[in-house]
């Protein structure tokens, strides 16, 4: 239930609402309860596998896409009835109404028992959290007038373009953001360019270099030295046992002799 009403829950306490009104409506919790038997308790789990055909995963899917952007746009409308001049709570609260399932996911992890940090979805998001933050965005601009545009044409727009954007998604099996081109170029325009410490930084790693080659050349002198010595070592200690050799074989020749 946390998943399903994870919007609502997570809304309702940015605003200082009760996080369980989303709970107060039966016939919600009734058709997510039985929809969740029907997935994980069916027999032959004939649910999940019509569930799995294509055809019916993107209806489903576009279904999905079309609650997103109700979702998005009812927690703008519920923002800026409280806080019409801000527009950074209005585009908080429609984003976590659009995505709270996801940005709660470790809350429901560890209510579960299971702890997994790296997939947490304000450090590393997903195209669902990525896209309802931009929807969260433009309904606030429109909310605001800032975007001369009608609602009810935003919204078309919106809905169309996730709905196109996840069934091509799931028709390519391409996981790619859309996206992604341009976060590379926003990343390289204004997180990646020159830095006041860059010299300091590459100044300390060519010290670092060149301590770490003196001390390999060192250590390979020393290495060859100590070499060098121990082959004069076992050189000489060969010479002197064939001096004894040969010196005892001259004293056996002289007292043969005798």
């Amino acid at each position: 239930m946390l998943f399903c009403f994870g919007g609502a829950v997570l809304s309702g306490i940015m605003l200082a609402e009760p996080p369980v009104a989303p709970l107060s409506n039966s016939t919600s919790i009734l058709l997510a309860s039985i929809i969740w038997y029907l997935v994980f308790y069916c027999p032959m789990d004939l649910v999940y596998c019509c569930a799995a055909l294509l055809p019916l995963r993107l209806v489903l899917s576009g279904m999905k896409e079309v609650t997103r952007t109700w979702k998005v746009l009812g927690g703008v409308t519920q923002a800026y009835g409280k806080y019409n001049d801000s527009l950074l709570v209005m585009i908080a609260i429609g984003w976590a109404r659009g995505a709270g399932g996801g940005l709660i996911s470790n809350f429901e992890q560890l209510v579960r028992g299971v702890w997994k940090p790296e997939t947490n979805e304000l450090l590393k998001m997903s195209y669902p959290t990525k896209i309802t933050l931009i929807g969260a965005v433009l309904f606030t601009l429109q909310q605001t007038h800032y975007l001369p545009l009608q609602k009810q044409h935003l919204m078309l727009i919106y809905t169309v373009f996730t709905v196109v954007n996840k069934s091509r998604m799931m028709l390519t099996g391409s996981s790619t953001s859309p996206f992604a081109p341009i976060e590379s170029a926003i990343y390289k325009t204004l997180f990646s360019g020159s830095s006041p410490y860059t010299a300091l930084t590459t100044d300390v790693k060519e010290g670092n270099i060149d301590n770490g080659t003196t001390n390999r050349m060192t250590s390979t002198t020393a290495t060859k030295e100590s070499s060098k010595n121990v082959a004069a070592g076992k050189g000489k200690s060969r010479s002197l046992k064939a001096k004894e050799e040969s010196e005892n074989a001259e004293a056996t020749n002289y007292k043969k002799t005798e």
